[in-house]
């Protein structure tokens, strides 16, 4: 459980720090940059992946894919932050869950059971009263947590079929992932100190190892804990989801006083509720 619990910290941990840039006029790119830099020194020492054994039969098409997302996504995940709060964020994040299930009801013709679809239904219930802006909010840019409801929701997608390629480790997989998006990243923050006269801070080497610290011990101790919990791995998955939407509201309304309506309110508790049919389905 200890497991468990350090992975749903090390999680919201990362949308904190992308708030508290916010008061430091950061740079998201070179945030995000610097993460990926971190990330792979923390998987190369972690796991020590053998490149040798990663060959042209690997799934390079996944990986490409994967590559690209993860950073780009992860802009967008900073950017909702500081438009929409961690709250929604954090919420949109975790219901991203809902994109592999319709994969695969729609694409893998995978067996629907009732508890399965009234927790889809009421998901996405959760995310309308979620993403709907207080009266008083003249502004609402909600198309950004839907970009990392999406997002996030095609690479969990993708990495589900990166688990399935037996040929090598996972953390190998991983590793030559995080270098594609190492790559892209450092396009993206490039094109900027150009394109739009965006200066190196050395600041943003200090914020992005931190995301990169927490970013990779998220996945480390969710890893740890399927580890711990094998024989039910519904428990992690329950866990982290409904850990990380009730940690990221707590934090985003006592430590930054985020405002959010009576009807997010209860867009938060569906969308815990829609969790629960989810991991129920899969126990029945």
């Amino acid at each position: 459980m200890l497991f468990l619990v350090l992975s749903i910290i090390c999680s919201v941990t990362v949308g904190v720090i992308f708030k508290i840039t916010r008061n430091y006029n950061c740079n998201p790119a070179q945030i995000i940059t610097f993460n990926y830099v971190f990330a792979l020194l923390f998987c190369y020492f972690s796991f020590t992946p053998s490149l040798v054994e990663v060959t042209t039969n690997a799934p390079w098409n996944i990986y490409l894919a994967v590559g690209f997302l993860l950073p780009v996504v992860f802009l967008f995940l900073a950017i909702s932050i500081k438009h929409m709060g961690i709250v929604k964020t954090d919420a949109a994040q975790r219901l991203s869950l809902f994109i592999p299930i319709l994969a695969a009801w729609f694409i893998f013709k995978e067996e629907f059971n009732l508890y399965k679809l009234v927790g889809l239904v009421t998901g996405f219930f959760a995310l309308l009263l979620i993403l709907r802006k207080p009266t008083q909010n003249e502004q609402n840019k909600w198309l950004y947590p839907a970009i990392v409801l999406c997002g996030f929701g095609l690479i969990d997608v993708l990495f589900k079929q990166i688990a399935l390629y037996n040929a090598l480790p996972y953390t190998t997989s991983l590793f030559v992932v995080f270098c594609i998006a190492l790559l892209v990243s450092t396009f993206v923050a490039v094109y900027m100190y150009f394109s739009k006269n965006v200066k190196f801070d050395s600041k943003n080497i200090l914020f992005g190892a931190l995301v990169g610290l927490f970013n990779f011990g998220n996945i480390l101790f969710y890893l740890k804990a399927h580890k711990a919990f094998s024989e039910n791995p519904s428990t992690v998955f329950a866990g982290m989801n409904m850990g990380v939407i009730v940690l990221g509201t707590l934090v985003g309304l006592f430590f930054f006083r985020e405002k959010l309506s009576k009807t997010n309110f209860i867009g938060v508790i569906l969308a815990l509720i829609a969790i629960f049919f989810i991991v129920f389905s899969q126990i029945r």
